[in-house]
């Protein structure tokens, strides 16, 4: 909808209040509503200096390029000196211009102007918009500020109506312009004013301006209108036409004492037309079918209500016909994986909003005014289109589908794999595409290396999902060690694997102990449990016991280094404690009977000393009998 005047007014004092912390008290805007305007100076458009203003607007000298202190230009650039490079004022302006002054060294007035047309007695409010052109690193920071004087005179130059000052304005990084504003009042036979604009600080290096969009317009009451049910609009579904009401303008006295009216329409908020015979306080509609907008022309003298410069004009009151909207148009039924957020979208023309529903007539409101729903659970919805102007709703409600697939179903893995050997990992999982971490595509890989390896599935729906499977290798067993613990054979290995061992390759055993194994040669066998790998080693089995009985019942009667015998060279020598020595044999296996010169030696322990290839072992042993 057009702005009206007075959104126009509340704009400017809006902007006011934001920008200008030094105003003085005198400075202000109209507190209830403007008039059309009776005077704008925008200084025109055009990419050509000029042309200069009317001989005695001011006594600054008119260049036609930069101006020096002292001079002004009409231009639609301020790219001179290091000033701020800034289009004018003007809105929808091309190459618009602006009035251009570099103060002049001695303080005073630089612009007049005699405004006509006026009505006496009656309020008005001036105008304006400033801009200090220095930027804030001008005059190395420290450029003398902009300080202006607004004053309002009477045509006779001898009476001043209004005035106020812009206090300093500040040189700024970016360029800001600034409005500014007077409220006076006509005497009794006054129809013009005088219009001067004065600078209050010296020129010099700084106090260099632009200003704009000079405004002289009427100050009447701020004037709201209001319905029987006390609505400042109305809006209202075409399915429930004709509407009828009653109007009521409400002043608010701010301005004036007495109010005379005009109530006016339009057809398309901007083209106005005076209602004949309407001039009360009330307004009562004729049957209305399609949009249109009301207002009222005030002011304190019927007489005035002719002269739109006379008047004031009150707040717009809306009264629009909305058109029942369709149904919302579907995006399309979505499939959404369960490790998404779905979201369900219709389309629908402006200013239309959509209602979500679980049914298709009734039920839950799930969501309201948004063509986007983001349901939790699968199933259909159905999307109502709403007016955001009144309650006017589509007949139908478009249905939209939602389904929600499963991820795919994985199994995270532990493996392993023998040494020097391959194993194939697999992603379970057909008909589907796959990225394994190792960048290969297949469903199925073949790996040589343990690790972890990941591959990410996604199915047929579009669902992903990622299945790790951590992969450890199994080395071939390896033999460090074997050796004779007397009866027994003890076997080391390299890692401590799950390892089985055996001297005939049929038993095995999971003890690394072979326990009670007669003295020998023997193919000491480990395997891996499973079937990663079998390693032998021959290994000599040599026992040299503690004790011997030769007492003639044929157990245990002699002494005997078994498997000696499988040594390439050997040596025995036994002596009692006294180092005498009582027998000695080389390269055969030794069995000796506990005599010497054939007389049987008394119980006692007896020292050998047995070397055999490369080693040399001593002790004693017991005899017993």
């Amino acid at each position: 909808m057009p702005q009206t005047i007075t959104q126009a007014s509340f704009l400017f004092f809006a902007l006011f209040l934001l920008f200008v912390s030094e105003v003085q008290a005198q400075l202000g805007f109209c507190g209830g509503n403007s008039g059309d305007p009776i005077f704008t100076e925008t200084f025109g458009t055009g990419t050509t200096d000029g042309p200069p203003l009317p001989a005695g607007t001011t006594n600054y000298r008119f260049t036609a390029g930069t101006p020096s202190d002292g001079d002004y230009t009409v231009s639609s650039t301020t790219d001179y000196f290091d000033w701020h490079d800034t289009p004018d004022h003007t809105e929808n302006d091309t190459d618009g211009k602006s009035f251009i002054v570099n103060a002049d060294f001695t303080a005073g007035e630089f612009f007049r102007r005699t405004v006509n047309g006026l009505c006496e007695n009656t309020s008005y409010e001036f105008s304006s918009w400033l801009i200090n052109l220095q930027t804030s690193r001008g005059c190395g920071g420290a450029g003398i500020p902009v300080n202006v004087k607004f004053e309002i005179w009477d045509n006779t130059d001898t009476n001043l109506l209004a005035s106020g000052d812009t206090g300093n304005i500040p040189n700024t990084s970016s360029p800001i312009w600034r409005p500014y504003g007077l409220v006076f009042r006509t005497v009794p036979g006054q129809t013009s004013v005088i219009l001067k604009m004065t600078n209050n600080g010296n020129g010099g290096c700084g106090n260099d301006l632009a200003i704009d969009d000079i405004v002289f317009r009427t100050c009447g009451d701020f004037i709201s209108i209001t319905d029987t049910e006390n609505r400042s609009n109305i809006a209202v579904c075409d399915d429930t036409v004709p509407v009828r009401t009653t109007l009521t303008a409400n002043p608010d006295f701010s301005i004036y004492s007495t109010h005379a009216y005009q109530w006016q329409e339009s057809f398309d908020g901007a083209n106005w037309a005076d209602i004949p015979g309407e001039t009360n306080e009330t307004y009562t509609t004729p049957d209305i079918f399609n949009d249109i907008f009301y207002r009222v022309k005030i002011a304190e003298d019927a007489v005035n209500l002719a002269n739109p410069l006379c008047s004031a004009l009150s707040e717009v009151f809306d009264v629009l016909i909305i058109s029942k909207p369709v149904a919302p148009l579907s995006n399309g039924n979505v499939g959404s994986c369960e490790n998404e957020t779905p979201t369900l979208s219709v389309s629908v023309p402006d200013a239309v909003t959509v209602n979500w529903y679980d049914a298709a007539v009734g039920g839950t409101l799930l969501q309201g005014s948004s063509a986007t729903f983001q349901p939790t659970t699968a199933g259909t919805y159905y999307a109502e289109a709403i007016s955001i102007f009144a309650d006017c709703r589509s007949d139908n409600r478009t249905a939209v589908q939602l389904a929600i697939f499963p991820l795919p179903q994985l199994t995270d893995q532990e493996l392993s794999f023998c040494e020097n050997s391959s194993i194939v990992l697999s992603a379970d999982l057909d008909l589907a595409t796959y990225l394994w971490n190792t960048g290969e595509v297949a469903k199925d890989i073949e790996v040589d290396r343990a690790g972890i390896y990941s591959v990410v599935v996604t199915d047929v729906n579009g669902c992903s999902a990622t299945k790790v499977i951590t992969l450890e290798q199994i080395d071939v067993p390896q033999i460090t060690n074997i050796r004779s613990e007397g009866y027994d054979i003890v076997i080391s290995t390299k890692e401590n694997g799950a390892y089985e061992y055996s001297l005939d390759g049929i038993d095995y055993q999971g003890s690394n102990v072979l326990e009670a194994i007669a003295g020998g040669s023997y193919l000491i066998r480990v395997r891996e449990n499973n079937g990663c790998g079998e390693v032998t080693q021959d290994f000599i089995h040599f026992v040299i016991p503690n004790f011997f009985t030769p007492n003639g019942d044929g157990i245990n009667d002699v002494f005997n280094a078994e498997g000696i015998e499988f040594f390439n060279s050997s040596e025995v020598s036994i002596f009692d404690r006294f180092g005498k020595l009582l027998k000695q044999i080389s390269n055969a296996q030794i069995s000796w009977n506990g005599t010497f010169n054939n007389k049987a030696l008394p119980e006692s322990d007896y020292w050998y000393l047995i070397r055999v290839d490369d080693e040399t072992y001593r002790g004693h042993f017991s005899l017993k009998r």
